[in-house]
């Protein structure tokens, strides 16, 4: 029997809903999700193995139109996946007309391989305006096939994983059949952390943080995890901080059951917060956190 095998690239604007439904499909959750804009920075796969094919999803930043070096990096993992796409799958909701930077969408609809689009959020909407939609983008992207969906109740999402598979190519397998994503532990407590963040603050501190875990040694019967927590600015790092560490306590404690849930053992978790100034802004420390 053929085996198939391929990567399935998802794409689009900010908080349109591409890491839930990155999770939704996996049934883990690898991409973090919150209600704010530019949560996802890295490129993330994630892969479901079957006797007969391996699905290599990959999760991508949402396409900005850049004001640092970060957003340039981050629409470069987009750019990335759409070079490497065997399917593509284009994530917009029910309240957005078009792609949030349009040169990357004008790479899209030069694209020879399949592609999805898939019109996310419609149980927030009514059959008319899904209708709207869909002629819209049938309009926008004539070579594409359209599916309204909602990613959050997964609603229409088996149709979707079901013409994936019908249009996966033949192949063998690019990574393990054991394995179900590329990414380290340490990436994924780091994005864990960088999720309380965003849910604990608000303005510009979320997206001024950056989280790298120095330390992740396994224990018999604990995990013993450093991370420090890089701030742009000196007056970023004592709201972060907050009053007698208050603030910084809450994150720690949400994070720790997390990571727990995730890793399944028991946790002992450290967090620090340094200044790394401008580091969104400059080439040699966005190498440093993994942006090129």
């Amino acid at each position: 029997m053929s085996h198939k095998a391929g990567y399935v690239n998802i794409v689009g604007s900010p908080n349109v809903g591409k890491s839930t439904l990155m999770n939704a499909m996996l049934g883990e959750k690898l991409s973090i999700i919150t209600s704010k804009a530019q949560t996802t920075r890295h490129r993330i796969l994630g892969f479901i193995n079957e006797a007969s094919y391996q699905i290599v999803f990959s999760d991508t930043p949402g396409v900005v139109n850049p004001a640092y070096k970060l957003h340039e990096q981050m629409n470069a993992f987009v750019l990335t996946a759409l070079r490497d796409a065997d399917v593509l799958l284009v994530v917009t909701d029910i309240f957005e007309d078009e792609m949030n930077y349009e040169p990357i969408f004008e790479k899209i609809k030069k694209l020879k391989v399949p592609i999805l689009v898939l019109i996310n959020k419609i149980d927030l909407s009514d059959q008319q305006r899904v209708g709207e939609k869909i002629s819209l983008w049938q309009n926008k992207l004539p070579q594409a096939e359209i599916i309204p969906i909602s990613a959050l109740h997964k609603f229409h999402l088996k149709e979707v994983y079901n013409r994936i598979v019908e249009l996966l190519p033949e192949g063998p397998p690019f990574f393990p059949k054991d394995e179900m994503t590329d990414k380290p532990m340490r990436f994924f407590v780091s994005e864990i952390i960088r999720e309380k963040i965003f849910l604990h603050y608000k303005k510009e501190i979320p997206y001024s943080c950056e989280v790298v875990v120095e330390s992740y040694k396994e224990e018999k019967n604990i995990v013993r995890i450093r991370a420090e927590i890089m701030v742009a600015r000196e007056s970023q790092k004592a709201i972060l901080i907050g009053q007698r560490g208050g603030k910084l306590k809450y994150v720690g404690m949400d994070s720790r059951k997390d990571i727990e849930a995730f890793i399944g053992k028991k946790v002992f978790l450290e967090t620090y917060v340094k200044v790394d100034k401008d580091w969104r802004d400059k080439d040699n420390r966005l190498k440093h956190y993994g942006y090129q």
